[in-house]
């Protein structure tokens, strides 16, 4: 893991007093760690904007699977780009509703065309989308950078490590116990 660096900020009191309410807010116990996930989540959001990094995203569907035709709708969009979906997940909400959750995979700005597409078709009651990123590059100690080999592809699936047998351990008798006077 790489050392982290000191470095001093300079900040208005009040803008480190709503810095503080923020994280407080957002279960952080330091300000280092917020900084670091602030400053990683802007990095996540410059290559969004780029359009043209490799990145993830989730698209978060609600619709009402009576709609007419929004099960054919959707299908079909994501039959056409089953190489960006890694995943999917549909659950049912209630007897008319339906939330359906893809985990996407590649280029920024081809995601986030294929995710407006789907929150846009006609019969979505609500649709999301959340960015985040594939760079190990933001992932201390992970860098990529170099020839060098570091245990592990990323084209193929990790191997599972073997599970751990649990040490068995020996039942005691119970002890004793004894009263004390009151």
């Amino acid at each position: 893991m790489a050392r982290a660096v000191r470095f001093t900020v300079s900040l208005e009191p009040e803008l480190l007093v709503q810095l503080d309410e923020f994280l407080r807010q957002r279960g952080y116990t330091n300000r280092s760690q917020g900084i670091r996930n602030i400053v990683r989540g802007r990095f996540v959001q410059d290559e969004w904007e780029r359009g043209d990094q490799p990145t993830a995203a989730t698209v978060s569907l609600v619709y009402d699977h009576h709609q007419r035709e929004i099960l054919d709708r959707l299908a079909s969009a994501q039959h056409e780009h089953l190489d960006k979906i890694v995943s999917s997940t549909h659950v049912h909400l209630d007897h008319d509703n339906c939330l359906e959750v893809l985990i996407l995979r590649g280029k920024a700005g081809e995601l986030r065309e294929f995710g407006n597409r789907l929150i846009a078709t006609r019969g979505v009651l609500h649709g999301a989308m959340t960015f985040s990123t594939t760079r190990a590059e933001l992932a201390p100690g992970h860098s990529h950078h170099g020839d060098d080999d570091h245990g592990h592809g990323h084209d193929e699936p990790r191997a599972r490590r073997p599970r751990k047998r649990s040490r068995r351990v020996e039942a005691r008798p119970a002890r004793k116990v004894t009263p004390r006077p009151s």
